[in-house]
């Protein structure tokens, strides 16, 4: 052991240490606020991270008082909360919660929030740092940011910072996610701004730097001499419930889901080693996959690696389910995609050649998110038979539900013969670390707070993934010749299209 080693450092815990502040969330009254923000901060005040004399303030239009709002939100928390209630850590937690009512475009309602929170710093005795979530609707983006500027509460009080969140979608295509961008940077600098995206906020989609880069056995078969190719797969067994097909139909599963969620997971798998854990340091690497993709021009390259689709009436864990134009909110001549399915290549020294599957759908049998890497065949000698199917090394990321990394590989049967079968070595967080894994919202609000913008997305990244994402939408919509809707059962793994097309590479999906 060196002479300057600790011997107790191996069991030190790194943790974000988050300054102290005032939390203004946009859009208090809604679902997030209710279901994951304040879980989120009452199970960080548990933990013992929450910063001391935090307060929270809920900023929206409807007519509520400190006594309500509260009260609403501690029996979201009773349903939500990641660590349970405990009524006696809600009184204090509880207290620390305001509303305040003021339209979105009402400058007034502005500066009677930053009298507010000045009034809070004066009962402190010392100014604090504040936070800015936008949890409202997007279109609201532009009115919160100009009145957030005239107001001044863009800067913070005598040198503290000023810091704003936003949700996804952080727009609709690179021209609209453009002026999103120039609106913010226009109130807050890049380093303030801080966009969104709880999938980066999972135990395992951070550990996949971990198990890449902390374990000398991946990285050296990490490329396109190792790797035959790799699955994404989101699949989600619910379909418009709650008035979701008003914005759904809008957007549709790309936009929904692979600009943003599908792509982070994408960067974080196939981006190069950062020089360092620096926020800047990983988003370079995660933009560079994103630069890297294969562009596909027109509708026939389009409809030749890419299959969208709609669900129709079918039956999911036994409850028949409308078809996706039948749903509620839904335009009856929609052409919106439930479920799509993308052949994609980066196209970089280390992926030549490899494609990577991604698969995201709406009403499919089961809610589960994944990443599989699919090892190439060793040689045939001395085991001739390792051609046949399921044979190889897979290596399995769970993202959602049963957060884990399993490993399959071949193993002698016990016998005389020599015959061998798959095994699995599987490793579960909810057992090897004896707790359950905090939710993804905490770590990124703690993350915020600390100015830790690693696990968020930077505005380059986020237009490079429209730039992408534009060519496919403009062969779907736009072109004379699109490529066909297809159609596939609910509670089907989506439409016999997507499996074409993998078996035209000689290869299947996974089955989850």
């Amino acid at each position: 052991m060196s002479e300057l080693e600790n011997p107790f450092q191996e069991t030190l815990i790194q943790r974000h240490r988050a300054e102290p502040c005032t939390v203004v969330i946009f859009g208090a009254t809604g679902d997030l606020t209710h279901r994951k923000l304040i879980p989120a901060l009452y199970n960080l005040a548990a933990g013992g991270d929450l910063p001391p004399q935090a307060k929270v303030v809920g900023f929206a239009r409807r007519d509520k008082t400190d006594e309500g709002f509260r009260a609403e939100l501690e029996e979201a928390n009773k349903k939500h909360s990641r660590q349970g209630h405990d009524p006696a850590l809600w009184a204090s937690f509880g207290a620390s919660i305001h509303y305040h009512k003021s339209e979105f475009q009402d400058l007034e309602g502005y500066k009677s929030l930053k009298a507010l929170l000045d009034k809070f710093d004066e009962e402190r005795g010392v100014p604090a740092n504040r936070l800015f979530y936008l949890a409202s609707a997007p279109e609201f983006f532009d009115e919160i940011m100009l009145m957030l500027k005239q107001s001044g509460l863009n800067e913070g009080p005598e040198g503290k910072w000023a810091r704003v969140v936003c949700e996804k979608p952080f727009g609709k295509d690179l021209k609209t996610a453009r002026h999103l961008n120039q609106v913010v940077n226009d109130v807050f600098a890049e380093k303030d701004t801080y966009r969104i995206d709880h999938y980066l906020g999972k135990e395992t989609a951070q550990n996949i730097m971990v198990l890449r880069f902390a374990n000398v056995m991946f990285e050296p078969l990490w490329n396109s001499t190792y790797i035959d190719h790799v699955q994404i797969t989101c699949a989600e067994n619910l379909g418009m419930e709650g008035g979701r097909g008003g914005y759904y139909d809008t957007a549709g599963a790309l936009r929904d889901m692979v600009q943003n969620h599908l792509f982070q997971l994408l960067s974080l798998v196939a981006m190069e080693p950062p020089s360092d854990l620096g926020a800047d340091a990983v988003r370079d690497e995660k933009v560079k996959v994103i630069r890297s993709l294969r562009r596909y021009k027109g509708p026939e390259e389009v409809a030749k690696n890419i299959v969208r689709a709609q669900y129709t009436a079918g039956s999911v864990d036994g409850v028949e389910r409308v078809g996706y134009r039948q749903e509620d909110r839904v335009n009856p001549e929609s052409k919106t995609e439930s479920y799509v399915a993308l052949r994609l290549f980066v196209d970089t020294w280390r992926w030549q050649g490899v494609p990577f599957y991604m698969r995201v759908g709406k009403q499919l049998p089961k809610k589960a998110t994944e990443i599989s890497i699919h090892f190439k065949a060793p040689p045939q000698v001395p085991f001739p038979t390792l051609q046949q199917r399921g044979t190889r090394n897979v290596l399995v990321i769970r993202i959602q539900p049963d957060e884990g990394i399993s490993l399959r590989m071949l193993s002698k049967l016990p016998g005389v013969q020599l015959l061998m079968q798959p095994v699995k070595m599987d490793f579960r967080y909810s057992t090897s670390f004896g707790k359950a894994s905090p939710e993804a919202y905490e770590r990124l609000l703690l993350d915020a707070m600390a100015g830790d913008a690693t696990l968020f997305a930077r505005r380059d990244e986020v237009e490079n993934a429209w730039a992408f994402i534009d060519e496919l939408e403009n062969a779907w919509h736009k072109s004379g010749n699109p490529p066909p809707m297809c159609e596939y059962p609910a509670g089907s793994w989506g439409p016999k299209e997507a499996d074409e097309l993998l078996q035209a590479d000689g290869r299947v999906w996974r089955r989850l």
